[in-house]
């Protein structure tokens, strides 16, 4: 193998992203290249001369070290599921999601479900578990944000050139590439399948955009969360059904499904109909049959966030669908209504997921019980509490985003977070430093971006999410006399960053941003409150891992978990929080120990209305902040550490890491999967 064979084939497997010497590497092949192409080192390979590369001294040895070192992980048969059940000649599951955040140059992801969505592939690839997973591949993604100097956010949709990306497209054996057809009204359209390798996980990704399809079809796959109701029910249709078919043209035959989220719930249906055929059994059974290997996983309290589709779209994309299955068009929309009896109630994504998964999750404890209450008219003979639908709560791979500084302080290479649990909480003081370093960094970086003259001594709190209504972005700005006072005062400087997108149809989440770049412009928040545009993963990863404090307030009971928090914390960074998603029963699980974990916002309660837990909370916040969170930063010993500080900082790495990981959360899951798995009847394990 050449040189250039090798760095691909680095590149080429996304593990790169979270192997810190690898990543390292690539960066310093062209350090402003790396930076002008989004971190990409396939389209930083592209540009890049091959002789010139070969006559660097001591890069072939280098590269050589690092191809081996992928390769024995790649090779290991030492993991986690290796040590803990038989082998397996087929996949244990295949993962359903619309979205994959697995590293910014690789645009397939919004937000929070997507970074979700590929953390659990990568901790499924550390720990050995034979999963594969199915995915859309768009052209234009999700938007690029760019915010203008009156605060209001523009988004751009630039069209990718696949040959830049780290995928590749699947053949048949015969070498000729492989195309599936997805049943569309009047029409098959056509998807090619492309592959990308997340270290030991296939991601197989489909796109439409082939010439044998028509102009509309070919657009099926340009953008992420794209158009209205007719454009998503046809992605949903390419992911699931699609997904599903490809799966079995490439002979690959998962014995569980995990669907996240209701978006690739069709696959269900497909499922259904295969078995009908290949096992000669009726619908009902079938529908049995598939439930069984069905994991459905739901991350949305909001009821708006759930697809619902009405009866005459549904009619016009499923009457041949039903038809092809012997069933009427009322039996096949019955699968995805409360009440089937109901002719006028749309076609709920999340009931059909439901329906065809016998193993049904929310994503936090609190979560779970929402969800329980939000579906509970599925089973009508049966109180709230008692609805299947139990939780396995969010994680985050540690290797992507712990510091290595801070994985050195616990005494482990950041490749074996969260493998070892019993790993050693690190020194306050060596804890203290590092977090120094980070806020440094982090200032130097948003300099660089902004030109803005933030303070690296100042406490510097991050808020950094998804900008939807419900999360209260502005919730501090209400207060603006009073924020003054506490960002103000020279002796103890504060300084706020934002970050994050609203889709861009919700202009309540786009008022957000147009509000803090407002507030940013007033001389008393000046160089004291910014807000970042471009948010993503690297730009999450800086905050995560540079900032003093992760303020989070949404209106409680409606963030499902929250995991940028659990990221934060992992490194240090102290959440000041709502006691809501993951974060209720963390802070519920560390409340007796030692040391607290960060800061509760507020008692934990429901408000009577939105208007008073605003009001609440507001008054909360502030009193945290002022009385508990800014003292205790700026109140130092003699070194200089501020030891009750540091204390927190220790506890939250102590506490958090081990079990807000998706290590943890990917165990769990397969214990879902074997069940799933399991032949009706067969006893599951414990």
């Amino acid at each position: 193998m050449t040189l250039l064979d090798r760095l691909n084939d680095l590149a080429y497997n996304l593990r790169w992203d979270w192997h810190g010497p690898t990543r390292q590497l690539f960066r310093e092949l062209d350090p402003v290249l790396w930076e002008q192409l989004g971190r990409n080192p396939v389209a930083l390979l592209r540009r890049l001369d091959e002789d010139e590369l070969a006559r660097r001294e001591g890069l072939e040895a280098r590269v050589e070290a690092l191809w081996q070192e992928l390769h024995d992980y790649l090779a290991a048969d030492d993991t986690w599921y290796h040590r803990t059940a038989a082998p397996m000649d087929q996949p244990l599951t295949a993962y359903f999601s619309a979205e994959f955040g697995l590293t910014d140059c690789l645009r397939i992801y919004s937000g929070g479900l997507g970074v979700l969505a590929g953390d659990h592939l990568k901790s499924a690839s550390d720990l050995g578990v034979p999963l594969v997973a199915m995915g859309l591949l768009y052209r234009e993604g999700y938007f690029q944000q760019a915010v203008d100097p009156t605060g209001r956010q523009r988004e751009t949709f630039p069209a990718v050139d696949f040959q830049d990306l780290p995928v590749r497209l699947v053949d048949r054996p015969d070498g000729s590439p492989l195309r599936i057809a997805v049943p569309f009204p009047g029409r098959p359209v056509m998807a090619r399948v492309w592959r990308a390798d997340v270290g030991r996980i296939a991601l197989y990704l489909l796109d439409t955009d082939l010439p044998e399809n028509d102009d509309d079809d070919r657009a099926l796959t340009s953008r992420l969360y794209g158009g209205g109701q007719e454009m998503r029910i046809s992605q949903e249709i390419v992911l699931g059904m699609g997904g599903y078919r490809a799966l079995r043209e490439m002979g690959v035959r998962p014995r569980s499904f995990h669907m996240n989220e209701g978006h690739s719930a069709f696959l269900g249906l497909d499922l259904v109909r295969d078995i009908m055929e290949t096992e000669e059994l009726p619908f009902a059974d079938a529908v049995e049959v598939a439930r069984r290997r069905g994991v459905f996983t739901t991350h949305t309290p909001v009821p708006a966030g759930h697809d619902r589709f009405p009866p005459d779209l549904m009619e016009r994309y499923f009457t041949a669908v039903a038809r092809s299955m012997g069933l009427s068009f009322h039996d096949l929309l019955a699968l995805g209504r409360v009440h089937p009896g109901d002719a006028s109630e749309p076609f709920t994504m999340t009931v059909l997921a439901i329906r065809l998964a016998e193993q049904i999750n929310g994503v936090s404890e609190l979560h779970g019980a929402v969800s329980r209450d939000m579906w509970k008219a599925l089973w009508p003979d049966r109180p709230a509490s008692e609805a299947p639908i139990g939780h396995i709560t969010n994680g985050v791979h540690l290797p992507s985003w712990v510091h290595p500084d801070v994985a050195a302080a616990c005494g482990t290479d950041p490749g074996e977070l969260g493998l070892d649990d019993r790993r050693p909480a690190p020194d306050a003081d060596t804890l203290w430093r590092i977090r120094g370093e980070r806020r440094h960094a982090l200032v130097r970086r948003v300099r660089e971006r902004t030109g803005a003259r933030l303070d690296p001594e100042a406490l510097t709190i991050a808020f950094a999410r998804r900008f939807a209504t419900y999360k209260r972005a502005t919730l501090i700005l209400a207060d603006l006399d009073r924020l003054a006072r506490l960002v103000g005062d020279p002796d103890r400087p504060v300084q706020l960053l934002f970050a994050g997108k609203a889709h861009p149809r919700d202009e309540g989440g786009k008022s957000l941003i147009r509000r803090i770049g407002q507030v940013s412009q007033d001389e008393r928040f000046r160089d004291r409150l910014l807000f970042l545009p471009g948010y993503g993963i690297d730009l999450a990863r800086e905050l995560v891992q540079g900032a003093d404090v992760w303020l989070n307030n949404p209106r409680r009971p409606m963030e499902a978990s929250g995991t940028s928090g659990m990221k934060a914390a992992a490194n240090g960074v102290l959440n000041v929080s709502i006691l809501d998603g993951w974060w209720d029963e963390a802070w519920r699980a560390a409340r007796d120990r030692e040391a607290p974990i960060g800061w509760a916002i507020g008692p934990g309660t429901d408000a009577a209305t939105p208007e008073e837990a605003d009001a609440a909370d507001l008054d909360a916040l502030f009193r945290v902040l002022e009385e508990e969170v800014v003292p205790t930063f700026f109140d130092r010993d003699e070194r200089g550490v501020p030891r009750g500080w540091a204390d927190r900082m220790v506890a939250s790495v102590r506490e958090v890491a081990p079990v807000f990981n998706t290590h943890r959360m990917v165990r769990e899951y397969v214990a879902r999967y074997q069940r799933a798995a399991e032949p009706a009847g067969a006893s599951s394990p414990g």
